[in-house]
Formats: C-alpha cells, structure tokens, sequence
C-alpha cells in the first residue's frame, strides 16, 4: 500500500515545506517513488520546486479537484520534478476553506480525490498549511499519518498541544484513526544555546519513550539546494545531514495507512 503521510505544524517557520522536500529527496535516493502535494494556498513548495508557472494557471488545478472531488483525476494534474513528483497548489486555493465550509463532507474532500491515484506511488507526502483549518484536517484525515516538523523554542509546546488537540477531535468525529508517526526538530543549531537545550530534553522526556525525533541540524548548504529548487540529494554537494534524512525516509517506509471509507 502506498503510505500517505501529512507533515504539518500550524506554527509557521518551523521549516515545515523544507523538510517535505529534502524528505522527498531521501525517499527518492534510497529508491522510492514519492509524490509531493502542496496544500497550502501560499504555494511555497510549488514555487520553490520550479512550478510559479502552474500556481497561477486557469483552471483545472487541485482547487477544482478538491471542489470537487468526482470530477477530476489527480493523475493528469501531476508535474514530474527532477527528484519526485508534484501535486502543485494553485492560486485559486486562498478562497478554497471558506468555498467549502458548508459544502457535504468538506473535511474529506482531499481523501475522496486520492481515490483517483491508484497505486502509482511508494508514498504521497502532504505539505499542509500552517493552521488549523479545514486543508489541515483533509491532510490529517486522508493520510492517518503525521509527522511533525518543530523548532527548539519553547513556542512548539504550546503548538504541539494545539494540534494534538485537533487529533484527538478528528478521530472522535470521525471515528478514524490519526497516528503521530515523528517529530522533527529542524534548524538545530550547535553549539546549543539554554533554550535548545532545554527543549530537546523537553522533546525527549515527553516523545522519546514512543516516538521517534528526529534532528536536522543547520546547514547553509540546504539553504543552497532549496535556492536551487532541489533537495539536498540533487545538490551537487556535501551535506552531513543527508544520513539523519535517509533514516527518516526508511522510518517513513515502515508506517501504514490503514484502508478507510470515504
């Protein structure tokens, strides 16, 4: 089965879309098929990945096919980048929440689209936007797995708290099953201050026993392959990070995604 995962963190600058597409990267280097959507109306992925040209294009685009779910096939609005394969956003998505809040079943709309992928993909990879909103809740309900990028500063308790809350309110809802499969601490930056210190032993108290963390340290090398449009892994230079992105993309390879209705 092909592992559907959201990455998601509704605190923003967290390297959230970063940590999607060096993913991707290491997914594709030990040899998986991975597809990249971007949820997220802001478009950042698509437009660092090489696709401005796609964000603001007529329609049909992924806003039409979320509108409307049975109409459109995913496939043939799929763009092949060097290292993966893109679902862009579109332009048209800023007024995509509020097209849907009434409309039937609008928080599973990214799920009944899925239907349309097959099996073409080892994983699909889900770059949500930063809130907590009705985009954030189809990812989470259509992948049933989450990782979670977060930074070393005291402000990703209180996001942490915030986004499981909203885990636990789906599932009650919706009678599914969410699993939180990693955090990632991004940006880590040596030597520690007293603030990272203290919040990746915060990290390890409270998630090591269950849940692996994994940490991404800085590096203006992956600053250079993001300017570039690529991953770490198609920058033609070394980066001692690549090990700690492989061993997340082997972790990715272990989850499941159970089958559900839509």
């Amino acid at each position: 089965m092909t592992v559907m995962l959201a990455i998601t963190n509704q605190k923003g600058g967290v390297g959230k879309t970063t940590v999607t597409v060096n993913i991707a990267g290491a997914l594709g280097d030990i040899g998986y098929d991975a597809l990249v959507v971007d949820l997220d109306p802001q478009g950042y992925l698509t437009s660092a990945v090489g696709f401005d040209d796609v964000y603001t294009a007529e329609p049909p685009s992924l806003n039409d096919a979320l509108k409307e779910p049975g109409e459109y096939d995913l496939e043939a609005l799929i763009r092949e980048h060097a290292e993966f394969a893109v679902l862009p956003a579109n332009i048209d998505m800023f007024t995509l929440e509020q097209d849907l809040v009434s409309a039937m079943q609008s928080r599973l709309r990214l799920d009944q689209a899925f239907a349309t992928l097959g099996d073409s993909w080892d994983v699909v990879l889900v770059d949500c936007p930063p809130s907590l909103g009705l985009l954030t809740d189809n990812a989470l309900l259509a992948c049933g797995n989450v990782l979670i990028p977060v930074e070393a500063e005291d402000t990703s308790i209180r996001a942490l708290e915030l986004l499981f809350k909203q885990i636990d309110s789906l599932e009650a809802n919706f009678d599914r099953a969410i699993q939180e499969r990693a955090l990632v601490v991004s940006n880590v930056d040596y030597p520690l201050d007293n603030e990272q210190e203290a919040m990746l032993d915060w990290f390890d108290e409270n998630f090591g026993d269950y849940l692996p963390i994994f940490e991404i340290r800085s590096r203006a090398a992956i600053k250079r392959a993001w300017n570039e449009g690529v991953s770490v892994f198609a920058h033609d230079e070394d980066v001692d990070q690549c090990d700690e992105l492989r061993r997340i993309a082997e972790h990715v390879m272990t989850l499941d995604s159970p089958e559900v209705d839509p």
